[in-house]
């Protein structure tokens, strides 16, 4: 009944203040590609949909599934998304794209690297002490840009066209899932998301004519430079190379890592730094956790918790101008009505399932109904949001197109109704006083609702 008198309420939040919305200035430094771009496709959505991935790719060591980019609502939303599941000892093969991503991990726990232009390869397997003969030692050395190791909830920012790799060192199965902004000023191409790979030869798979066409060119250029370097040109170009995105690494990888190093915890002391000196473009820091439970920024003991993370707490989303969110509901918790005032904002679904019901600027329910574990959707802006965890809780998290994404709750504590004085409440939804206190004063959670029974909470997760 809570929810549903929720809704009701956010039903008349809506029709109050359609039109109103555009004229709220946004406090924020976002740049988005021009108009004549951002409106190719026309947000007029009267469906949204729990979306599935609508293409799956094959690798040696994984799989690679593609969300449709050319849907309205990704559209919309200026958004590609990838999920990549990444097999033990394999690795996602180098390669950069036209837009900024945020990756976060769903599962399992591996080694991310990236390779930013022009920056020095800081780690070194050896000082000169430990290699005093160089001539039969030199060979056995390596340097590379700094690693980091990646596990659960942890959020990864990489700037366009900047090269990443990413091993899983688990047993288990890596998952990642990867947000593509393709309408971020980044990028000058088009609203389509482009992954360059710099190592074998994905691009062929699942197109015959296209191997072909490369085997062709293959045996032109092998003719052209002579049987002596064919062999290795042939492994550097990846003529015949079905392995995919994903290969299997033959050994465990040997990376060069300060095992005795806290990494976590330096991260952690050095997060909130930000005063434009220690932190350059060869320095920043690109992975931050979301997931653990003291990081909630919002706690309820009855009802869950969510983590914001913005260019406040992680610097660098500055750069890309994205931010996001994760949530956790207990069994039938439930967030109350709000919007994001400056951004779209894509949901994906981590565990569980939720209810969730969307209304657009005329009051219409434009989507009312379940978001499992593993589907996406797309929220536009200013559309009304309530989301309600089914029997297993609900876990989510939330992408969104803005460095400082503001959320505006409707209700509960520090929202729109308690913002309001009591007689403009009244008067606006033809109350007496006392059923307008009464409705002030309901709530005093704060955006995170629990249901009229008791909560029960999943405590292996908390």
């Amino acid at each position: 009944m809570a929810f549903s008198s929720f809704l009701s309420l956010s039903l008349c939040f809506l029709v109050l203040f359609n039109g109103c919305f555009a004229q709220i200035e946004q406090v924020t430094l976002r740049n988005r590609l021009p108009q004549q771009h951002r409106f190719q496709t026309e947000c007029s959505l009267d469906n949204l949909n729990a979306q599935e991935p609508s293409q799956r790719i094959q690798s040696e060591a994984g799989f690679s599934e593609y969300w449709d980019e050319n849907d309205d609502e990704f559209q919309c939303a200026g958004v590609a998304l990838v999920r990549h599941t990444i097999q033990r000892r394999g690795i996602l093969l180098p390669y950069y794209t036209n837009a900024p991503q945020l990756i976060y991990v769903v599962q399992g726990h591996g080694v991310h690297g990236a390779v930013i232009s022009g920056c020095p390869e800081t780690y070194q397997s050896g000082s000169s002490s430990q290699f005093r003969n160089r001539r039969t030692q030199e060979r056995n050395r390596d340097q590379h840009q700094k690693v980091r190791p990646i596990r659960e909830g942890d959020v990864v920012a990489v700037p366009a066209g900047v090269a990443q790799w990413i091993y899983n060192k688990g047993d288990s199965d890596l998952v990642l899932v990867v947000l593509h902004d393709t309408l971020n000023e980044a990028n000058q191409l088009d609203l389509n998301a482009r992954e360059f790979y710099l190592a074998g030869n994905p691009q062929e798979q699942g197109d015959e004519s296209r191997r072909q066409s490369r085997r062709s060119q293959g045996d032109e250029s092998r003719r052209r430079q002579g049987q002596g370097q064919s062999q290795r040109g042939q492994k550097l170009q990846g003529f015949n190379d079905g392995r995919g995105r994903i290969v299997e690494a033959q050994d465990e990888l040997r990376l060069i890592s300060p095992e005795s190093q806290d990494d976590e915890g330096e991260e952690r002391r050095q997060q909130g730094r930000d005063n434009g000196i220690e932190e350059t473009l060869c320095t920043l820091r690109l992975k931050y956790n979301i997931g653990d439970p003291e990081s909630a920024d919002i706690y309820n003991p009855r009802a869950g918790r969510i983590t914001s993370l913005n260019s406040h707490t992680f610097p660098v989303l500055r750069r890309l101008q994205l931010s996001a969110e994760r949530g956790f509901l207990y069994q039938n918790a439930f967030v109350a009505p709000f919007y994001n005032l400056n951004s779209n904002s894509l949901v994906y679904g981590l565990r569980g399932n939720g209810r969730i019901q969307v209304v657009n600027d005329n009051g219409d329910n434009v989507f009312d109904g379940e978001l499992r574990e593993g589907q996406a959707l797309i929220v536009p802006q200013n559309f009304v949001e309530v989301k309600k965890a089914g029997d297993e809780g609900f876990e989510w998290v939330a992408f969104k197109t803005n460095d400082n994404a503001i959320v505006n709750p409707l209700a509960g504590q520090n929202s729109f109704i308690q913002a309001l004085p009591l007689d403009v409440l009244a008067n606006s939804f033809n109350l007496n006083r006392e059923e307008a206190q009464r409705l002030k004063n309901n709530r005093q959670e704060q955006r995170l609702f629990s249901s009229n029974s008791r909560s029960q909470r999943r405590g292996s997760r908390d």
